[in-house]
């Protein structure tokens, strides 16, 4: 009997290692998250000391959203028909999934998202779109992305 895998949830992620020095950057980065997504981003916080980097456990290092139900099928369909269309020499993307039926997507600059303006940005960062299945392997999670009409390569 075949199982009905599903999407669980999709995870928008900016790390921002300058936010240790640099509060402002931490500042843009939430507001651009939350633009992006529609929905409010939360500031995610460093859980161990790492004395090459001079962080301290606590510290802010990044943001992040987890969209769930209508804001995940509404941001996907915003991904796959508006932005990353809008990629220089875009050719598709990697077909490489964790192992577990996941896949994380690098976007390397947030100006790709329409409702980025050029003049407000502060400075140009990358961010990782993670797409959570229910699928217990990389087969099921491909067949599943590539169903909803994702731009695998060939």
């Amino acid at each position: 009997m075949r199982r009905a895998y599903t999407y669980e949830k999709i995870v928008v992620n900016q790390g921002i290692g300058q936010a240790i020095a640099d509060k402002k950057v931490l500042e843009f980065s939430l507001k651009e998250i939350t633009a992006i997504t529609g929905q409010k981003a939360q500031t995610a916080f460093s859980t161990k000391d790492v004395s090459n980097f001079k962080l301290r456990k606590g510290m802010p290092i990044g943001t992040y959203v987890t969209l769930r139900k209508n804001n995940m099928y509404e941001f996907l369909e915003k991904l796959i028909h508006i932005v990353l269309p809008r990629i220089r020499d875009f050719r598709g993307i990697g077909n490489k999934l964790d192992g577990r039926g996941n896949y994380t997507l690098g976007i390397k600059e947030q100006i790709i998202f329409p409702e980025i303006s050029l003049d407000e940005i502060h400075k140009i960062m990358g961010m990782n779109i993670t797409f959570v299945t229910s699928a217990k392997t990389d087969e099921e999670g491909l067949a599943l992305l590539r169903e909803l009409g994702l731009p695998f390569k060939k």
